[in-house]
C-alpha cells in the first residue's frame, strides 16, 4: 500500500508496460477475430447450393435430393468443426494472453529497475552530502547519457556550493578582526583625547559619550552578525551536556539589575528532571541569554516574566511569556528574521538592532530544535525554545 501510495517512477513503468502489452495483445485477438470470422462466412457462402435451379428430369429428382441432403450435412459438420476451431483459439488467446500480461508486468519490473538504479544512487549519493562534507562529489560512472548530465550538473552546483560555503566561512573567520580593529582604534582616539591634562570642553565630553555609545550598539551589532553567521554555517564545536533550568537562571541572574529597575516580578517553574540538552555551551546560553534579554527589554514597568523548563518526548522545551499588550500574530511571526522588530509602539522601547531572535532561531535550528512564538490571547509573548533530548 505504501508503494502504491507513492506511486514511484518504477511503479508508473511498470503498469504502462503491462498495459501497452495487454493492448497490444488484445489488438491482436481483434485482427484475429475478424480474419477468422471473415472465411468463416466466405466458407459458407461458397458452401450454399444454388437457388432457382429446376429439374427438366424427373429421374434425377431423387438423386439431386439426396445430394442436397449430403451437401447440407456436409455444411453443418464444417460449421461445428469450424466453431469448435474458433472456441479453442479464443480460449488459447485468452490464456496466452494472460500469460504474456503477467510475463510483462514481471519483465516491466525488472526492467524499470535496471533503469532507475543509477537515479536511485544518484539520490542516495545527494543525501548523504551536507554542509559538512560539500567536498565530495557523485562522479556517476556510465555512458554519456540523460542520468549522466545530471549528474555532473549537480557535481557542478555542489562545487559553486562549496566555493560560497567556504567565502562564507572565511568571511565568519576574518569579520571579527577586520571589523573590530577601527571600533578599537576609535575608543583608543577618544580615550587619548580625553586624557590630555588640559580639561576638555563640554561639547567635547558629550560628544564622546554619545560616540561611546553609538560605538558599544554598534560592536554589539558586529557581534551578533558574527554569531547569527556561526549558527546558520552549523559551526558549533565543543558540545556538551547542559541543562536549560540551569542556563535560564544564570540568564536571569545575569539580567537581575535591569529586572530590579523596572520592578518586574519573574516566577521560574524548575523542571525536575533539569530539561538537559547537548549543544555549543556559549551559543546556547547566548540564545537563551538574548530570549530572556529580549523579555526583559520589552516589557512595560511593573510587568511579569514567566520561565517554564519542559521535558517531553519530542525534546526539552524552555518556554518564556511575558505580558503586555495585545499583538499581531503575523508580524510576530517574523520576529525571527534579522532587523525585524515591532517598534518602540510595542513596550516604548526601541532597544536593540532586531537581530536577538533572529540568533535564537538560527542556533536552534542549529543544534537540531526550532523555535515558535506566540502572541498570547491575553496580551504579550510567548516563546518556547525546543531542542532534542541528551543521552542518558
Amino acid at each position: 500500500m505504501h508503494l502504491l501510495r507513492r506511486r514511484t517512477a518504477r511503479l508508473r513503468l511498470t503498469v504502462l508496460y503491462g498495459t501497452l502489452s495487454l493492448l497490444s495483445g488484445i489488438g491482436l485477438l481483434a485482427i484475429l477475430g475478424l480474419f477468422t470470422a471473415g472465411s468463416t462466412s466466405r466458407v459458407h457462402a461458397a458452401q450454399q447450393p444454388a437457388a432457382g435451379q429446376s429439374s427438366q428430369v424427373q429421374a434425377l429428382a431423387q438423386a439431386q435430393a439426396r445430394i442436397q441432403e449430403l451437401q447440407h450435412q456436409l455444411t453443418l459438420q464444417d460449421h461445428q468443426l469450424h466453431e469448435s476451431l474458433w472456441h479453442a483459439l479464443v480460449i488459447g488467446s485468452v490464456v496466452a494472453l494472460a500469460i504474456m500480461a503477467v510475463m510483462s508486468v514481471l519483465l516491466g519490473w525488472f526492467t524499470a529497475h535496471r533503469v532507475l538504479r543509477p537515479l536511485r544512487q544518484l539520490t542516495a549519493a545527494t543525501r548523504r552530502i551536507s554542509a559538512d562534507n560539500l567536498h565530495e562529489r557523485l562522479a556517476v560512472p556510465g555512458p554519456l547519457d540523460e542520468v549522466k548530465d545530471l549528474a555532473d550538473t549537480i557535481d557542478e552546483l555542489l562545487e559553486r556550493l562549496e566555493g560560497a560555503f567556504a567565502a562564507q566561512r572565511r568571511f565568519v573567520a576574518n569579520a571579527s578582526h577586520e571589523l573590530r580593529t577601527p571600533l578599537a582604534t576609535m575608543r583608543a582616539s577618544l580615550d587619548v583625547a580625553e586624557a590630555k591634562p588640559e580639561p576638555a570642553p563640554p561639547q567635547t565630553t558629550a560628544l564622546a559619550g554619545r560616540l561611546r555609545t553609538e560605538l558599544d550598539l554598534l560592536d554589539r551589532l558586529l557581534e551578533g552578525l558574527l554569531v547569527l553567521a556561526r549558527a546558520q554555517h552549523g559551526d558549533l564545536p565543543g558540545y556538551i551536556a547542559l541543562s536549560l533550568d540551569a542556563v535560564a537562571d544564570a540568564a536571569l541572574a545575569a539580567q537581575a539589575q535591569a529586572i530590579a529597575a523596572q520592578g518586574l516580578t519573574v516566577r521560574h517553574d524548575a523542571d525536575p528532571f533539569g530539561a538537559w540538552v547537548r549543544g555549543n555551551q556559549a551559543l546556547v546560553c547566548r540564545m537563551i541569554g538574548n530570549v530572556i534579554d529580549n523579555a526583559v527589554i520589552h516589557n512595560a514597568p511593573g510587568g511579569w516574566i514567566a520561565v517554564r523548563a519542559l521535558t517531553r518526548p519530542d525534546g526539552a522545551c524552555l518556554v518564556v511569556e511575558t505580558g503586555g499588550d495585545v499583538l499581531d500574530h503575523r508580524q510576530v511571526h517574523q520576529l525571527a528574521q534579522p532587523f525585524r522588530r515591532l517598534g518602540a509602539d510595542r513596550t516604548g522601547s526601541d532597544d536593540g538592532a532586531g537581530l536577538g531572535l533572529s540568533i535564537v532561531a538560527a542556533i536552534a535550528e542549529a543544534h537540531g530544535g526550532s523555535l515558535d512564538l506566540h502572541a498570547r490571547d491575553q496580551g504579550g509573548l510567548r516563546v518556547t525554545i525546543t531542542l532534542p533530548l541528551a543521552a542518558a
